[in-house]
């Protein structure tokens, strides 16, 4: 392994020549011109021309490559005649605070990295990127997620606008993460339009932040598209500038206008739903578009047919299907279900009121209170929650297919 002089201030910092044989061989070239001097000097030569620079062998054994990916990064590293360069990279990512593993990734993720100039690229976009006030632990966790971009100048001006858009470093390296075209999209064509247009639709920075990560492309796609995006938001009832809009534009996000119809209909179908009626459930809760249909199909047989709910008392609480079946609809309705029939509960006590209050009040208003009258409550509550049904309180298991969350 050819030694590395590791730097902890890569601003000056200016690799330390490290001697080696390749380096010996050529200053032989260059011996007095004896009969002597020139023999060995042509042996030293011919035997420098006869031993390159062993690419692979350098990934493996000084960057910690794996063989394999040794193999498909030296393909783009052929060129390289010497460890000079490659060694001057080493010492400045060591000096950013990576370790070797981390070099290793940056490495196997971005082999050119190692063609880098320290002086000319690395060392002036380390001092750029400070002088916007990340530190050095912030600028090393960039060049991990894309060592790519921090390379290029333009990553300065990328961070610049991100940031207070994203509200934080950290919440922008997330969004990077889903979505590594952040780095390369044209601000001023593609980002910055539809950033404008969002927010004209009522969405602020924080929306759009949220949004980046779960619909990694959205302000990185054709301006055209996400217009188009936005006419499907407001096609399923949700208008611009409302709460909800946020979520409608998450639901159909990169759906195509055949596939919301088709699953409109599906709803309709599934829950017995009038065409108002699905406007007004799609209204309130657009992510039901995004539900799988395995899902949506066993939520109306456990609400419809064994909890015996309405599809339009539904329709006005689709809050429900955001709820976890066997997790949270399923226990509770075996607890009112169980204290209604024992005239424990008033008959007109509402099951969504049980569904909607949080744990702690669940078992304060439905556990508690119970517990001399029903002293095992509790537990079956709990083996309830954990999928068993308990035959204490005389449930019945519904026929809803396999359990999933």
């Amino acid at each position: 392994m050819l030694p590395i002089q590791k730097q902890h201030l890569p601003f000056s910092f200016r690799p330390r020549t490290t001697v080696t044989l390749l380096s010996l061989r050529r200053h032989q070239c260059h011996l007095p011109t004896t009969r002597l001097s020139t023999t060995a000097a042509a042996a030293a030569c011919s035997a420098s021309r006869a031993d390159p620079f062993a690419v692979e062998e350098y990934l493996v054994s000084t960057c910690h490559l794996t063989p394999a990916q040794a193999l498909k990064a030296s393909k783009v590293l052929s060129h390289l005649k010497s460890p000079s360069r490659p060694d001057a990279v080493l010492a400045f990512l060591s000096g950013l605070g990576l370790s070797d593993a981390d070099i290793a990734a940056a490495v196997a993720y971005d082999p050119k990295l190692l063609c880098s100039e320290v002086e000319r690229t690395l060392a002036p976009r380390l001092a750029e990127l400070r002088d916007l006030g990340l530190s050095p632990s912030q600028i090393a966790r960039l060049v991990l997620v894309d060592p790519a971009r921090f390379r290029r100048p333009t990553v300065v001006s990328k961070l610049q606008y991100y940031v207070p858009l994203f509200g934080s470093f950290d919440n922008l390296l997330q969004a990077v993460r889903s979505n590594a075209y952040l780095l390369s999209s044209d601000l001023e064509r593609v980002v910055k339009p539809n950033v404008a247009f969002l927010m004209e639709c009522g969405l602020d920075a924080c929306d759009i932040a949220k949004l980046s990560v779960p619909v990694p492309r959205l302000i990185t796609t054709n301006p055209e598209r996400v217009r188009a995006m936005v006419e499907r938001a407001e096609a399923v009832g949700v208008p611009r500038g409302t709460g909800m809009f946020r979520h409608a534009l998450l639901a159909v996000a990169f759906l195509s206008e055949e596939k919301i119809a088709a699953k409109v209909e599906f709803l309709k179908k599934t829950f017995r739903w009038s065409e108002s009626e699905v406007a007004i459930a799609v209204s309130k809760l657009p992510l039901m578009l995004k539900h799988s249909k395995d899902r949506l199909r066993r939520m109306s047989e456990f609400l419809i047919t064994q909890v015996g709910l309405e599809p339009e008392y539904i329709a006005h609480r689709p809050a429900l299907l955001t709820y976890s079946l066997e997790r949270r609809l399923m226990p509770r309705h075996y607890v009112v279900k169980f204290l209604k029939e024992n005239g424990l509960l008033e008959q007109d006590r509402s099951y969504y009121t049980a569904v909607q209050v949080s744990e702690n009040v669940f078992m304060e208003k439905f556990i508690h209170p119970y517990k001399e009258a029903a002293p095992s409550l509790a537990q079956d509550y709990a083996a309830a929650c954990r999928g068993e049904v308990p035959t204490t309180l005389g449930f019945q298991e519904p026929c809803t297919g396999p359990a999933s969350a």
